[in-house]
């Protein structure tokens, strides 16, 4: 036990410190959690031989992992995902399978080996791919939601891989005890029954497959019929900590009961959470785990980490890095033919391409399982191992890699909308969204031309189909902006989602043009603030005119007159307007608003100042004798 605690201290000490630098570098947190296990690995001297019991506790992160993906897929959701997923995914996977697999034959391995290992580097890693995309704000563009929906179609496949690689073993029936997903300690089919876990342990062989169907259909119909009661039955004590009890219970649970009938726990543990995707626990549920999957899955990187043979590595390195880039060559192949078969063009190909290019975190797990099944001899499953990490070890490269590629189509990408952007109207809108679409629809409804502006095709594409006339780009690249009539343009409206694309646009017309009127939208009080800085004329806070809509609707249906509540509402948005500026000018950049006392200060006598003069309204107005409500 001080053994395992003095492991534990070290590695979460480790994650501690490599994950935020890995964070701060672009590198994402996987990385960090192996590039953390690596450097530890000679610290841990003889404590490495004895990793077992905190590897084995780690692994279960897997098992959270794939209720929280099941959690996700809401079966409406997948249905409507259905062509994506059916097609674009379920190539990749089938085509890259066949691929390498291919290759591992070629070099001389069984069909056996070269299947398993076709599946094993058919997935890509989710956790590094997505946090990229979100990061880089790529998530909505074509080239993102392809990525996205063949990565869902990777972690859905996960579960039939896990059926199917036992099927491959050479020889000696082995099973596992929460494999992939928990100690994948090879258990002989008696130890499992005198452990009184097996379930199917003396049966006849016709009725296997009876009661393997019955704990599957008894998970589904508990996840439909008692999950309510229980919750409602734990709500009584009225303790937070009920509700995380419930959530392990659950996952841990059908975990054993998937293994007392010889089925791997991810299995199980998938299919409860799509039958809870739809249910109203489903949010407490994913907030209970979060933190227990993302520290187990974090352990468990830091072991993957931990175990790389440096010494291999060191020997066979040429053969490793060529099997590496072998790999990833053939795998970016398959995905740069369904990137042309699926009408993706420009840099939403080479996202697709590079972006997809790595092995995966569940690659290790295969790979574990493999060896622990007999399928993989433990030789190979090492040199593959570091195939698998050497491989996302270098996405951030094929990332900066799509960045460089992705300038060379800048004017490609305009092309998109199918027409060039043209500088004929006075009016540039950046940004179309439920936002930006008002605006053009009201101010070409008065008569005036707009250039609008959107990195969304799809959006651009639905425009055009109600007779809007749209253009496609990122409206912060400066090539843009000019071909879209910066020079000679009266105004321009900034009305993008992401806050700091918002102020880099400002900041660069304002530059180009002193004279330009800009109007902006604002998230919040301080972006206000952040847009004013930099060169915004008139800043609209993007919920303000609603929420003062709603509380006129509030006072109206108090007693007060439509002319009363209309005041009102006039009198505190002229107030609040001649507030912000003056506090604007408060305001310091990087600092919080509660640590600055001259801005405290002054905004609680503004509150005040605001009390008083709406009591002064309401005084002042005339009866409103005779007039209709």
């Amino acid at each position: 036990m001080d053994t395992f605690l003095i492991q534990a201290t070290i590695f979460l000490a480790a994650a501690v410190v490599a994950v935020p630098i890995a964070a701060r570098l672009g590198l994402g947190s996987v990385l960090g959690y192996l590039a953390a296990g690596m450097v530890i690995a000679p610290a841990l001297g003889p404590m490495g031989a004895e990793m077992d019991d905190l590897r084995h506790v780690a692994e279960f992160g897997v098992v959270m992992m794939l209720f929280l993906i099941g959690l996700e897929l809401e079966p409406r959701v997948i249905w409507n995902m259905r062509d994506k997923l059916l097609g674009l995914g379920v190539l990749q996977v089938v085509l890259t399978t066949a691929a390498i697999g291919a290759g591992a034959i070629a070099l001389g391995q069984p069909w056996e080996f070269a299947l398993a290992i076709g599946l094993i580097f058919s997935l890509s890693s989710t956790a590094i791919v997505l946090q990229t995309l979100s990061e880089k704000r790529l998530m909505q563009t074509p080239g993102g939601r392809s990525t996205f929906s063949v990565l869902l179609t990777q972690d859905i496949s996960v579960i039939p891989m896990l059926a199917l690689l036992p099927l491959l073993a050479i020889s000696g029936a082995a099973k596992v005890r929460i494999a992939p997903d928990g100690s994948l300690q090879r258990v002989k089919t008696e130890e499992l029954a005198e452990a009184g876990l097996s379930l199917v342990q003396g049966l006849p062989g016709w009725s296997v497959p009876i009661v393997t169907a019955a704990t599957v259909a008894t998970i589904i119909l508990a996840g439909i019929y008692l999950t309510r009661p229980l919750f409602r039955f734990i709500h009584v004590a009225h303790l937070r900590e009920m509700y995380t009890a419930v959530a392990l219970l659950i996952v841990v649970g059908i975990a054993l009961l998937m293994l007392s009938v010889g089925l791997s726990p991810a299995l199980g543990t998938f299919l409860a959470g799509v039958v809870l995707a739809s249910s109203e626990f489903r949010h407490e549920l994913e907030s209970d785990l979060q933190p227990f999957k993302g520290l187990l899955l974090g352990l468990f990187f830091i072991t993957v980490g931990a175990g790389i043979d440096f010494s291999l590595l060191a020997k066979d390195f040429v053969q490793v890095l060529g099997l590496t880039l072998g790999i990833m060559a053939l795998k970016g192949a398959v995905l740069f033919l369904l990137a042309i078969l699926f009408r993706l063009r420009g840099r939403d190909m080479w996202l697709f391409t590079l972006g997809l290019a790595q092995a995966g975190e569940f690659g290790f797990v295969l790979l574990a399982f493999s060896s622990q099944t007999n399928v993989l001899p433990d030789a190979l499953d090492e040199k593959l191992s570091l195939v698998v990490a050497l491989s996302m070890l270098l996405t951030p490269l094929f990332f900066i890699g799509y960045e460089l590629l992705s300038r060379r189509h800048s004017e490609a990408e305009v092309d998109h909308a199918d027409q060039p952007v043209e500088s004929s109207g006075p009016i540039i809108i950046a940004g179309v969204g439920r936002f930006g679409q008002v605006i053009n629809r009201m101010i070409r409804m008065a008569g005036f031309k707009t250039t609008v502006l959107d990195n969304d095709l799809a959006t651009i594409q639905l425009m055009r189909r109600f007779g809007f006339k749209g253009f496609f780009g990122d409206p912060t690249r400066p090539e843009i902006l000019q071909a879209a009539g910066l020079k000679d343009a009266r105004v321009l409206v900034v009305a993008l989602d992401d806050r700091d694309s918002a102020i880099r646009l400002v900041k660069y017309a304002r530059a180009q043009r002193p004279d330009l009127h800009i109007v902006a939208r604002a998230r919040d009080r301080v972006h206000t603030y952040e847009l004013y800085a930099a060169g915004a004329d008139d800043i609209v806070r993007e919920l303000f005119d609603s929420s003062l809509r709603a509380a006129r609707y509030v006072l109206e249906n108090m007693g007060l007159s439509d002319f009363e509540a209309a005041s009102l509402e006039k009198a505190f948005f002229k107030i609040d307007r001649g507030a912000t500026r003056e506090l604007a000018s408060l305001w310091l950049p990087g600092v919080p608003v509660d640590d600055n006392p001259a801005y405290v200060e002054r905004a609680r006598a503004l509150n005040k100042d605001l009390e008083t003069l709406i009591v002064t309204e309401l005084e002042q107005m005339p009866p409103e004798d005779g007039a209709e409500d």
